[in-house]
């Protein structure tokens, strides 16, 4: 089973739960959590170990918030375009995408990866300068990633009315 499936999994997106995770609310609000995760660790300096409070609550709700939401009327937006990507890429062992996406995906994902070791450290030490650059990198190359899933989104669902 590939890592994303194994991460759709644990936020409990299967079937129908993907159509729920394209409502703009869901999308948004997910995204903005990463400033409040920041706020939640470094807050261990004025709240001691309390800081667990907000931490264990933004976690739950990471973990929650795909399937919280309503399935959108409609899905003519760039979020939801994203989700939907991110579905396709997430099943491309059972319905292939065009290759020509693996490289790219591979290094937004390392990107990612790096700006979340960044910021992992920069928290952990609470040097600020490592947590900005880490935070920045690792938004900038997820909006990146999305913006690569709806491509993936789009090329598929062309190549899906081009094959009817």
């Amino acid at each position: 089973m590939a890592l994303e499936k194994r991460i759709a999994k644990i936020f409990k997106l299967e079937g129908e739960s993907w159509m729920r995770h394209t409502n703009p609310w869901s999308i948004w609000t997910r995204f903005a959590t990463l400033p409040f995760i920041i706020l939640a660790v470094w807050s261990r300096v004025w709240i001691g170990w309390y800081c667990l409070i907000p931490i264990a609550i933004l976690i739950v709700w990471i973990i929650l918030n795909p399937t919280l939401f309503n399935k959108p009327k409609s899905i003519d937006n760039w979020g939801a375009e994203a989700v939907l990507g991110e579905r396709c890429w997430a099943e491309r062992k059972t319905f292939p995408v065009p290759k020509h996406h693996s490289t790219p995906v591979l290094i937004l994902t390392i990107l990612q990866t790096i700006g979340g070791i960044i910021l992992i450290i920069g928290l952990w030490k609470l040097e600020i300068n490592l947590t900005i650059m880490g935070s920045i990198t690792a938004y900038m190359a997820k909006m990146w990633f999305l913006d690569r899933m709806v491509w993936i989104f789009r090329e598929m669902k062309t190549n899906a009315q081009q094959s009817i």
